[in-house]
This record gives structure tokens, C-alpha cells and sequence, in this order.
């Protein structure tokens, strides 16, 4: 896109909903933030059970430590998600190229670490559901946690796209310039003095307009 920095327009352009909505990125960040809803709802609803006693049991191998941590990414992907889901939104209000490059990384950074933590989750899920030992309770929430595992896994797959798409914007980002008279900015870092042309040097060292 002429005059775009870092993906995004000029400073102060306007959105286009519909363009905004079909942006790769937004459309990457509704779905992670879909998949953070089923993970940590599916733990929460569904994969606690009672066993021999009121307390209630993680059915992953009765293992809390694996319930608690699917939860938590889980929830740090959702508002993660909504958080970053703004800063896409008022991107363009940012005039300054350097704290739109903070915001890039920073949203980079962030894809790369939940990429991390839902490869944990899923390898730390399937590993605590494989060594489950079946029963009723557990065969009630069983559909849940196996929804849990799933959608961890297609978690990865989504963050590691989304920072992939972060990293391709960051590379073919263009650098806007100064005007050049025409109201689009351009890459032009400098422009020569007005009459450089049509101005000669003296033996003087003035300079004089050439007719």
C-alpha cells in the first residue's frame, strides 16, 4: 500500500470496516480468540468431576495443576485477543512509525509466546489424558477433553500463522515520507531545494536564477 507503514495507512485514515474485517490478521485473531473460548469453557464446564467425595476432580489423570494451566492460557489468549484486536482497530491513529513498529513486535512477541504456551498445554493435556484412567465421571466429560486437546492443537497452528503474517507485514512494511506535493507520501527521504535546477553559481559564489 503507498504511504502505509507497517501495514496500515497513513496516520489518521480512515478504517474501512469491511477492509478491516478481512484483513488476514483480524480474521486469524477472531479465530484464536474462538478457540481460547472452547479450551478454558470446555475445562471449566465439563472436565471437573466429583469422585468420592464433594470435592470436585480434574479429569485429566485427576491432575489440577493440568485443568488450571489449560484455563489460564486459555484466558490470556482471550484477552490477549481482544487487547490486540483494538490496537489493530486504532492502528492508524498512531502518527508516529516508531511506536507503530513497538506495537508490531510487541503483537509479534506475543504470537510467538502463546504459540509456545498452547504447545505446552497440548502436549501437557494429552499426555495427562492418556494416562486417565476411564470411569463414569470421566466418560461424561470426556468429549470436553478431548475438545480441550483439539483446539489446543489447532491453537498452535493459528498463533504461529498469526505471527508469520506479522512478520511478513513487518518485512514489506513502507516507510512513509515527505509529501511530495501531491498529498501521497513516498519512500523519498529528501527532496532538492527549490530552483536547484534553474539556479548557476557566480564567480562571486552567488547564485542567480538562469533565464
Amino acid at each position: 500500500m503507498e504511504g502505509a507503514s507497517f501495514g496500515a495507512g497513513r496516520a489518521g485514515g480512515a478504517v474501512d470496516p469491511v477492509d478491516f474485517l478481512k484483513q488476514p490478521q483480524t480474521i486469524l485473531r477472531v479465530i484464536t480468540w474462538i478457540f481460547s473460548i472452547v479450551v478454558f469453557g470446555s475445562i471449566v464446564n465439563e472436565c471437573y468431576v466429583n469422585k468420592d467425595g464433594p470435592d470436585l476432580l480434574c479429569i485429566f489423570n485427576e491432575n489440577e495443576s493440568a485443568c488450571s494451566y489449560g484455563i489460564a492460557v486459555g484466558v490470556i489468549a482471550f484477552f490477549g485477543c481482544i487487547f490486540f484486536f483494538v490496537v489493530d482497530l486504532y492502528f492508524q491513529q498512531i502518527s508516529s512509525v516508531k511506536d507503530r513498529k513497538r506495537a508490531v513486535l510487541l503483537d509479534l512477541g506475543f504470537s510467538g509466546l502463546l504459540s509456545f504456551l498452547w504447545f505446552v498445554a497440548f502436549c501437557f493435556l494429552a499426555n495427562q489424558w492418556q494416562q486417565t484412567t476411564m470411569s463414569t465421571g470421566v466418560s461424561q466429560g470426556a468429549d470436553a477433553a478431548r475438545a480441550a486437546i483439539s483446539f489446543s492443537f489447532f491453537s498452535i497452528i493459528v498463533w504461529v500463522s498469526s505471527a508469520l503474517v506479522l512478520r511478513w507485514g513487518e518485512e514489506n512494511a513502507a516507510y512513509p515520507g515527505y509529501p511530495a506535493g501531491t498529498g501521497i507520501e513516498t519512500t523519498d527521504t529528501y527532496q532538492s531545494p527549490p530552483f536547484t535546477e534553474t539556479l548557476e553559481a557566480n564567480p562571486k559564489g552567488y547564485q542567480v536564477p538562469a533565464y
